[in-house]
């Protein structure tokens, strides 16, 4: 059940305190697209969304990291003006590997920013970066993402009762 542990827990994006991540000598942010940057029914990247990932490329690179297809991503890759990968297959190891490689980055520099403990905080458990759990923006969501709830509503209950992941009991 470690693997599915997040280091820190935020109720959103726009609460995590990235002042800290800077000083934990973090460089990249891997941020998942769909429920933790925007809703699946939003297809642009919103004003504040823009204000935010403009402030954090200032500190880091950013780079959205999502299972969706190229499609979904490409109106945020373009109108935030940064990386993007899309297919990335998390909780798989591949495109965490890539983009050490591509951006040469030591694990201990990377935070991955997500949604779903099974594939955003699984993944990057699995790859020693630090983790970053926040609430999905909203209940709307694919039938396959649906199925992949299920299965972590489930882990989230069990990390509940050993007090390790309370919905609403945020920890840095």
């Amino acid at each position: 059940m470690d693997n599915f542990v997040p280091d820190i827990y935020a109720q959103s994006i726009y609460t995590i305190n990235y002042k800290k991540l800077k000083k934990r000598g973090i460089k990249c942010l891997l941020f998942d697209l769909n429920n933790t940057l925007t809703s699946y029914d939003n297809d642009y990247p919103t004003d504040e969304l823009r204000e935010l990932i403009f402030e954090l490329e200032k500190n880091f690179k950013v780079i959205i990291l999502s299972n969706s297809g190229k499609d979904r991503i490409r109106p945020f890759k373009e109108k935030l003006n940064i990386d993007a990968s899309y297919h990335s297959l998390k909780p798989f190891k591949g495109k965490y590997k890539k983009i050490m490689d591509i951006y040469n980055f030591k694990d201990t520099e990377i935070a991955t920013v997500g949604d779903i403990l099974v594939t955003d905080v699984l993944g990057g458990n699995r790859m020693n970066f630090t983790t970053i759990l926040v609430n999905s923006i909203s209940e709307n969501e694919p039938f396959i993402t649906r199925l992949i709830k299920i299965i972590d509503n489930r882990i989230r209950k069990k990390l509940n009762k050993k007090e390790l992941v309370v919905r609403g009991k945020y920890y840095e």
